[in-house]
């Protein structure tokens, strides 16, 4: 029997709504968004009584192992003093005989991504993106675990990293910023050796920012970059799938929303965890493209997100409106590129991947079908796939041992 009913769901959408009306005129144009993920919820609640959908998130959170994967641990030290949080995963200790001690698991795994020689000495460096953390990369750490050295690090204020602290005295955060952060992880976690940089939606950006602020690194260190699901700019532009009416409302307003309702973050946070199975339903649409997505996968992606404070989510916004590293692509022009994107992306739309292609025309453009924000975790094998054969390109392993 459901615990709740169709009145149910229209007093909580009702009251969701009357929050934003609150917020000013973002109201109308967040409700188009909210209403098609409250129509999503309406169906569940009428059949699954929330109490079973709180055992359901349990069981979620506890059989997927999503996130669990722990590597070395260490913490660079920011240009204002912020502490950033990394992990690297060593290759596999060599045996004496030229090839790795690997069970049996991971030399399948290494066969199938590299054939049978040992990638080259590279570290591969994993940036993450908005609301999201390290472990947003699970499937393509787990099947490059041993087989390379990688590094995956929290952007300040995500994750097991700190807060910002020239943000916590009031300075806004910019893309620049997480460029000079980036750096100071490669510093601390990769000093030597060859780089190959891959970056996902705000992760991609700071690939950019750093080779504008430091192109000497990405011309003696880096071999390959690859941009998943990002931008170099224009993101003001981004319509989220809204009418033109509900976009133009959003841009103007939505800003000053997200400012006071992050100065009243702890009244926030509980409307949140309130208003659950709404969020939920806001995440899935922004996240993936189709409809078969694993529950768990879901689950995973909606901790991720709910896990970054209001504030944070916040400060970091303006950010990406301001964005525009469209002239540091030709620091790229002459190594090997990855850009990849999902084709129903609402929040980094495929067009951006393909004005990045443009300046690089080079690099290998691979659109995704089916596939929303989160690309990585909604075809994994895809994401991994391709940056195998970005490590093959490069020579890291011979393109015959394949």
């Amino acid at each position: 029997m459901s615990e709740t009913s169709a009145e149910d769901v229209m007093a909580t959408a009702a009251v969701a709504a009357a929050g934003w009306r609150r917020a000013g005129v973002a109201g109308a144009a967040i409700g188009v968004i909210a209403a098609g993920a409250a129509a999503g919820v309406a169906v569940e609640r009428l059949t699954v009584g929330r109490g079973m959908r709180k055992k359901a998130r349990l069981a979620l959170d506890a059989s997927g192992p999503y996130g669990s994967l722990r590597g070395l641990p260490g913490r660079a030290v920011a240009d204002d003093g912020t502490e950033l949080y990394y992990e690297v995963d060593e290759p596999e200790p060599d045996t004496g005989t030229g090839r790795a001690s690997a069970p049996a698991a991971s030399g399948s795994r290494r066969r199938r991504l590299f054939g049978r020689k040992d990638p080259a000495a590279v570290t591969v460096v994993f940036s993450h993106g908005y609301c999201l953390g390290q472990d947003s990369w699970h499937f393509q750490r787990a099947a490059l675990r041993g087989l390379v050295r990688t590094v995956h690090w929290d952007q300040r204020s995500h994750g097991r990293s700190e807060r910002g602290r020239a943000q916590a005295e009031g300075v806004p955060v910019g893309i620049d910023q997480l460029g000079r952060d980036l750096k100071a992880v490669i510093d601390a976690a990769a000093p030597e050796g060859p780089l190959v940089l891959v970056g996902h939606s705000m992760g991609g950006m700071t690939i950019m920012a750093l080779a504008d602020r430091y192109p000497e690194l990405i011309r003696d260190r880096v071999a390959a970059v690859a941009f998943v699901g990002t931008s170099s700019g224009k993101l003001g532009e981004v319509n989220f799938g809204l009418p033109v009416a509900g976009v133009n409302a959003v841009r103007r307003v939505l800003p000053g929303v997200l400012k006071a309702l992050g100065s009243q973050a702890e009244l926030v946070e509980r409307g949140r965890r309130a208003t659950a199975d709404l969020f939920a339903g806001l995440i899935k649409r922004y996240s993936f493209g189709s409809r078969d997505v694993d529950p768990a996968v879901a689950r995973f992606a909606e901790r991720l997100i709910e896990s970054t404070p209001i504030d944070v989510v916040a400060e970091f916004y303006p950010a990406f409106t301001e964005h525009d590293k469209s002239g540091a692509l030709p620091a790229f022009s002459s190594l090997p590129v990855l850009i990849l994107a999902g084709d129903k992306d609402l929040v980094t739309p495929s067009s951006h991947s393909e004005a990045i292609a443009d300046q690089l025309p080079d690099a290998e453009l691979v659109i995704v079908p089916d596939a929303g924000h989160l690309v990585m975790l909604e075809h994994p094998e895809t994401v991994t796939d391709r940056l195998a054969d970005l490590l093959v390109r490069i020579g890291a392993v011979p393109a015959e041992a394949r």
